[in-house]
C-alpha cells in the first residue's frame, strides 16, 4: 500500500474544489488544535507519556486528510493552502518547545526556521501571499520523518528501559527528515522563483 498518495483513483483527473467544509478539513483544523495541547503537556504538565499520543495523533492525521481528500473527492483550495499551514505550524510548535523544555538543543530549531524563513520572504516579496505551489514527495516524506522521530525523542526522555533505543532510532529518523528539509527547500526556493519571475514577466508585457 502507498504512504504518498494513497488514496488516489487512477484515471481520475486531480480537481481542488472551492469547498470549505469537508471531512478533509476538519481534520486539518483538529491538527491545528493538536499543537497548544501538546504545548500545555509538555511545557505546563511535564506529561511526556500523553504529549507522545498526542504527537502520534498529529501525525497520524497529517497522511489521513490527504487520504480522505483523494479517495472521496474532496480536495479543496482551501485545504491545499491550510496543509502545509498545519503541517509547518506543528513543526516548529513543537520544535521551541522542547527547545524551551531542554529536549533537544537550539540548532535543531534554526535547521528547520531558517529554510522557511527564506521560502516565507522569497513568497511574500513575489506574490504578497501563499505561492500555491502543490506539495513535492520530498516534502511530504521530510513531514512524515520529522513527526515520526519528534515522538521518538521524546520518549527517550521517559523513564523506561529502552529510553536509549528511542533516543538514538529518534536522531537517525530527524537527521534524515532534516535533511529532506534543506532538500525540500531547495527544490521550493527554485519553483518560487520561476513562478515569481514569470508572473513579473507578464505583468510587464500586459
Amino acid at each position: 500500500m502507498r504512504f504518498i498518495g494513497a488514496g488516489s483513483r487512477p484515471g481520475q483527473p486531480h480537481v481542488d474544489h472551492d469547498l470549505v467544509f469537508t471531512v478533509p478539513n476538519l481534520i486539518t483544523v483538529l491538527r491545528f488544535m493538536g499543537v497548544p495541547l501538546f504545548i500545555w503537556l509538555v511545557l505546563a504538565q511535564k506529561e511526556y507519556g500523553f504529549a507522545v499520543l498526542v504527537l502520534a495523533i498529529m501525525g497520524s492525521t497529517d497522511w489521513v486528510d490527504g487520504y480522505v481528500a483523494r479517495r472521496f473527492n474532496q480536495a479543496s483550495k482551501l485545504g491545499r493552502v491550510m496543509d502545509p499551514i498545519a503541517d509547518r505550524l506543528a513543526l516548529l510548535s513543537v520544535a521551541v518547545t522542547l527547545v524551551i523544555a531542554g529536549v533537544v538543543q537550539w540548532w535543531y530549531l534554526a535547521a528547520l526556521v531558517i529554510p522557511d524563513a527564506v521560502l516565507l520572504t522569497m513568497s511574500l516579496f513575489y506574490f504578497h501571499s501563499h505561492p500555491d505551489l502543490p506539495v513535492s514527495r520530498i516534502g511530504k516524506a521530510r513531514t512524515g520523518l520529522l513527526l515520526l522521530g519528534t515522538p521518538l525523542l521524546v520518549l527517550s526522555k521517559l523513564d523506561i528501559p529502552s529510553a536509549a533505543a528511542f533516543f538514538v532510532a529518534a536522531w537517525i529518523v530527524l537527521g534524515l527528515g532534516l535533511i529532506g528539509h534543506w532538500i525540500a527547500a531547495y527544490n521550493y526556493f527554485w519553483a518560487i522563483r520561476r513562478k515569481g519571475t514569470m508572473l513579473t514577466a507578464d505583468g510587464g508585457d500586459s
